[in-house]
């Protein structure tokens, strides 16, 4: 039996799977904790990654490892390979005038065409042009900038700074994957070739780039001799740790939500809706993100006193559509669509409709219809959807699943709680051990009926224009 071991490096935490590479079996695993904040250290995740193998017992006996991670942060390293300055994550902020900026000297249209994405506060590229505009001294340094999953990668491989790796600060020894690069504003999935113009107007001067590796390629060996695949940004992991295929959109609801679908041509929303990412499979993932997924739940679980399955069972005792109470879930902006600054609403108080279990259902219905909106926007550009995966801690609330039921018009499939962003990159070094694609059983918990109401969807529409 040949152990591969895949790593979803997150904003939370860092987790680690042990997989028997023929069946897809999870012998072991490990996990630990990364700090909070929207800028950490890059050698937290490195400790933790350090942590979490040694909780799931060790690489020893494994011959192949990958690792995924969160998107789009920033890791920028002078000449000697050491980090900067604290990396930003994917949800600082504080780059979206950057964004604004990038967009108005190029323009929107110019980047959907080139890149198939639009900047973005979270992207890579708004992150340098921050960093050039507001810490110049820093910017002037850079001599190479790396993703999360990048970084990890070059230091599990034995790179990284003189006093503190075994093989130095070899920067052209750098590498990441398609899904990783799609997300950076400076990487086109469409040509598969950086836009070097592009990544100088944010950074404002040349720096190496990670050589991007292809699916199944592998990106080196660890000093110990455990080949090492070529990782993904997370949800490209999700994605293939689902076996998610053509006609396959997966709905993951987390702290955020996002909406996305394996095809087998590009997206170019020049809206910046949809972000026209590449998978890790040799095919495109366009996604669409939301900033409140599961925190509409807690929030409202939290306003009527009850648990999350307590305000599932309220909810479930409502008629579809809630009585027309309609909650328009913008609890602290929204990204899809983008409104920043936007705060919730909840329409169609009466007398009559402002009930417990009307607004219960409200806040699962509102949840479901921004998700919806997001499905909307990816069939948009050409996605044709026959089942929704619905991941996340939030769809194993049977209420969550039932209400998905009416909400969507295709059919949804629950699969098995499980880490599916670890198991994707363990499904990676499978593939970079063998040279195929694993295929891998996936587990379902559930499957609700269709039972679509159009009721739900019209009232939100409304509202929402």
């Amino acid at each position: 039996m040949a152990l591969v071991a895949g790593v979803d490096s997150s904003t939370q935490s860092c987790k680690i799977v042990i997989v028997d590479a023929d069946t897809g079996d999870i012998v072991r695993k490990g996990r630990a904790p990364h700090p909070a904040g929207t800028e950490v250290a890059p050698s937290a995740w490195w400790e933790a990654l350090q942590s979490a193998i040694s909780a799931a017992g060790g690489l020893d006996d494994v011959v192949a490892i990958s690792v995924a991670g969160q998107q789009h942060g920033m890791v920028v390293l002078d000449e000697d390979g050491r980090v900067i300055r604290d990396a930003l994550l994917w949800n600082d902020t504080r780059s979206a005038q950057a964004a604004r900026d990038l967009i108005d000297e190029v323009g929107a249209n110019e980047y959907a065409e080139r890149l198939g994405v639009v900047p973005v506060a979270s992207f890579t590229a708004a992150k340098l042009r921050w960093l050039r505009d507001a810490e110049p001294e820093n910017a002037a340094r850079v001599a190479a900038v790396a993703l999360p999953h990048d970084w990890l990668t070059w230091r599990l491989r034995g790179f990284g700074p003189v006093d503190d790796s075994e093989l130095g600060p070899v920067l052209e020894e750098l590498t990441t994957d398609r899904s990783d690069a799609s997300g950076t504003a400076y990487w086109s999935a469409v040509t598969g070739e950086y836009d070097l113009d592009l990544f100088e107007r944010a950074l404002g001067h040349s720096a190496a780039l990670p050589r991007v590796l292809g699916p199944g390629e592998q990106a080196g060996i660890t000093t110990t001799g455990t080949l090492v695949g070529p990782g993904a940004g997370d949800n490209a992991g999700a994605a293939l740790g689902l076996g998610a295929a053509s006609g396959d959109v997966v709905l993951s609801i987390g702290t955020s939500g996002t909406v996305f679908a394996v095809t087998e041509t590009p997206a170019t929303d020049a809206t910046g809706t949809v972000a026209g990412f590449a998978d890790a499979s040799g095919l495109f993932l366009p996604l669409i993100a939301t900033l409140n997924a599961a925190r509409i739940v807690d929030s409202l679980a939290a306003l009527l006193g009850v648990s999350q399955n307590e305000l599932g069972d309220l909810a479930l005792t409502a008629e579809p559509g809630s009585g027309g109470l309609v909650l328009q879930p913008y609890f602290e902006g929204e990204r899809t669509p983008n409104l920043p600054d936007a705060t919730a609403t909840l329409f169609g108080m009466t007398l009559g409709s402002t009930t417990r279990p009307n607004l219960a259902r409200a806040a699962i219905e509102g949840l479901l219809c921004g998700l919806a909106d997001g499905l909307e926007a990816v069939r948009a550009q050409g996605v044709d959807a026959h089942r929704i995966l619905l991941i996340g801690g939030a769809a194993q609330n049977p209420a969550v699943q039932r209400i998905a039921a009416q909400v969507f018009d295709v059919p949804v499939v629950i699969p098995t709680p499980g880490e599916y962003v670890a198991v994707g990159a363990a499904a990676q070094a499978a593939w970079a051990l063998t040279g195929d694609r694993p295929s891998w059983p996936l587990s379902v918990v559930a499957e609700p009926a269709v039972d679509y109401r159009p009721v739900i969807r019209e009232q939100y529409r409304a509202r929402r224009a």
